[in-house]
């Protein structure tokens, strides 16, 4: 069997420096589950949503966060960081081997916008092998609402999907759908692990290739340890989950071009849903504004 625990750490945080509580928080889970091989915590922990905080990378909080993973032994993929490059800013996720080592640093694909303001765009998925384990694959939060780059991770052999995320919104719900859907489409385990208190609604999700849950979350502080058998994808991915769909053998064998990702690609349905925006309040976005006189529904010319 080839297993790996991983352990997600769901924490109530403020919009500060949370690094103090985070290194306290991985040797605690490091004491308590010594068997634990990979700890996760929700996007943006470290410092919460502000461009403000944005630092380079190699920079002094990745290098304490690799002091971390060196200290615990653990494999750390520390939710995310806001990384400063020249003028830009990228939504990133360092990976950091059990030695200290960046292995990887991922950037996160789509900004959640209009709203993740600033913010750009990284244009490169990213894979990394656990010696004897197997290949595992990082997206950010907003990401897996484009199933292309969970379904792009697979193609690439991640058998293991780890999501940061960070919501505090009403689609939560939705979210833990399209998690458990991103599991059993790309038969593959899948970690999302969110925030609490301030700063997200919790309720970090685990899920197994067949798109079962393994684990929710409430919404408080919760350390979800878990031990993933990697062997589970491989059978799954080979006879289908309980011996039913075998997924990603039909997507290999396809031979079907999908229109909207040639290059070039448009369409008049895509070009008619307008501009990338905030939506307004109604009143905002109409130009006439309804008032109500004596009982009845009258149109005032704003």
């Amino acid at each position: 069997m080839r297993r790996f625990a991983i352990a997600g750490l769901q924490l109530e945080l403020t919009k500060q420096d949370n690094l103090d509580v985070l290194e306290h928080e991985v040797r605690l889970v490091k004491a308590r589950f010594p068997w634990v091989d990979m700890v996760v915590w929700g996007e943006l922990a470290a410092f919460g949503a502000g461009v403000d905080d944005a630092q380079p990378m190699p920079g002094p909080a990745e290098q304490r966060l690799r002091k971390m993973a060196r200290d615990s032994g653990v494999w750390l993929v520390p939710g995310s960081l806001y990384e400063s490059v020249d003028a830009r800013v990228y939504n990133t996720t360092p990976v950091i081997d059990p030695d200290g080592n960046v292995v990887a640093r991922y950037r996160k694909m789509f900004p959640f916008l209009p709203y993740e303001q600033g913010v750009a765009a990284g244009g490169e998925f990213v894979t990394f092998d656990v010696p004897n384990v197997g290949r595992f694959g990082v997206s950010i939060c907003y990401d897996m609402w484009f199933p292309e780059t969970t379904r792009t991770l697979a193609f690439q052999g991640a058998e293991v999907i780890i999501h940061p995320t960070m919501t505090n919104t009403i689609d939560r719900d939705v979210e833990i759908a399209i998690a458990r859907a991103n599991a059993a489409t790309n038969q593959c385990y899948f970690v999302d692990v969110n925030v609490a208190g301030r700063l997200g609604y919790g309720r970090s999700v685990i899920c197994g290739p067949g798109g079962e849950i393994i684990h929710q979350a409430g919404t408080a502080r919760e350390i979800v340890a878990v031990e993933l058998d990697l062997d589970q994808v491989k059978a799954a991915r080979e006879r289908g989950w309980h011996g039913l769909g075998q997924v990603m053998k039909s997507f290999r064998d396809s031979d079907v071009a999908y229109p909207a990702h040639q290059a070039g690609a448009d369409s008049d349905a895509m070009r008619a849903l307008g501009p990338l925006r905030k939506p307004l309040s109604q009143r905002d976005e109409q130009p006439e504004a309804a008032t109500k006189t004596g009982g009845h529904l009258r149109i005032a010319k704003t």
